[in-house]
């Protein structure tokens, strides 16, 4: 995974390990790069301090979307891909590889607001926001309202 840029995000009322990563930008970026939430961004594991995977932002419709286009740890220790297990609906039993974990993000002022968050750890959706932050992908969801 070779990309500058590192996601960060945080939950107002609830903690779940999936979203909560470590500030930081891996090397140096470009301002303009730095301004959009469009492209790829690592999620580091706060306890440990690693790369856990790469979120690819992308915009669809004039709303933006992310997905999980890396993972450090692909497979599970029978050697088969993850899964979303405790995802429901059309997610459910899904590789986290590729599975689309942020949906619906408006640009509201200087954020996106509006969309979804999904952990795949627990399946669980949230309400989401994101934004970027000196040079750094902000990703806040919420278990209660906003």
């Amino acid at each position: 995974m070779d990309v500058g840029k590192r996601l960060v995000g945080g939950i107002r009322k609830k903690r779940f390990g999936f979203f909560v990563f470590l500030i930081g930008l891996l090397g140096a970026g470009l301002a303009v790069a730095a301004e959009s939430p469009v492209g790829k961004w690592n999620t580091v594991d706060e306890k440990s301090g690693k790369i856990t995977s790469q979120v690819e932002i992308y915009e669809q419709s004039g709303k933006l979307c992310g997905k999980s286009v890396a993972l450090t740890e692909p497979s599970d220790k029978q050697g088969k891909l993850k899964v979303c297990i405790d995802c429901t609906g059309a997610d459910k039993d899904k590789p986290i590889l590729g599975l689309i974990i942020l949906r619906d993000l408006s640009p509201s002022g200087d954020r996106y607001t509006g969309g979804t968050v999904l952990d795949p750890e627990d399946g669980k959706v949230y309400p989401a926001e994101i934004w970027v932050e000196d040079g750094k992908l902000m990703v806040r969801g919420y278990s209660g309202f906003l």
